[in-house]
């Protein structure tokens, strides 16, 4: 069995689907916008430069998340998947995917951002594999915490190899594995697989790729009108 991984945000998506999702909220009223805005935007550049508090961002995050029913929350999502997430999708993510699944592998997305966020965007790639930040849910409502290890970082390596486990095998135990990623967070997953590949990549894994002959891809030609 061959295992391939995909990170979700400005990996397969032209664009970063939590910080999109906390737009979409300010946007729609749901949040305080100016506040909620500049601590989004911090966060998010604070990810990109590696110094990213993961637990003061899920608390900021999965907030809203507990403030709203599921019933509200699921049509909240419904049109950010039409508004925010399809336009970042673009055909050549489509076929990459594609390409994977008709060989048979076992794919799955794995990501720091929340499953409410990301299980709907893996669906609408086909993949039906996804290892993401788990909301806490009690009793059919968020309750705004995480459940276990925050799929960020180590935390990435942790939960594929649960991932696995549930599967009945090991990373050692793989025909071959890929990883694709954007992000030098994501190097201790990357520095695991047999085949790391950077897509489009930030400047700091950029420059690791080419120090260690890694494959460096893009996947951000524009989205085609039929991949919406």
């Amino acid at each position: 069995m061959n295992l391939v991984l995909f990170d979700l945000d400005n990996t397969l998506l032209a664009g970063d689907s939590d910080y999109e999702w906390g737009q979409f909220l300010i946007a729609k009223g749901v949040v305080d916008g100016p506040d909620y805005e500049a601590k989004n935007r911090a966060f998010y550049e604070d990810y990109k430069a590696g110094r990213l508090d993961i637990y003061a961002f899920l608390a900021f995050a999965l907030h809203p998340l507990a403030t709203h029913t599921r019933e509200q929350l699921d049509a909240w999502h419904a049109e950010y998947m039409e508004t925010r997430v399809r336009p970042m999708i673009t055909q050549a993510a489509r076929d990459l995917v594609d390409r994977h699944r008709n060989d048979g592998d076992l794919v799955a997305v794995i990501t720091a951002t929340n499953s409410f966020v990301t299980r709907p965007i893996a669906a609408a790639f086909g993949i039906p594999n996804l290892i993401a930040t788990e909301p806490e849910e009690i009793d059919g409502r968020f309750t705004g915490r995480v459940a276990g290890v925050p799929c960020f970082r180590e935390g990435k390596v942790v939960r594929l190899e649960r991932f696995l486990e549930a599967h009945g095998t090991r990373l050692d135990q793989l025909g071959t594995s890929w990883f694709y990623s954007d992000s030098h967070n994501d190097l201790p997953l990357l520095e695991k697989v047999r085949h790391p590949i950077a897509v489009d990549p930030d400047p700091i894994l950029r420059a690791h790729a080419e120090a260690r002959n890694w494959q460096v891809i893009s996947l951000r030609e524009p989205a085609e009108e039929g991949s919406r």
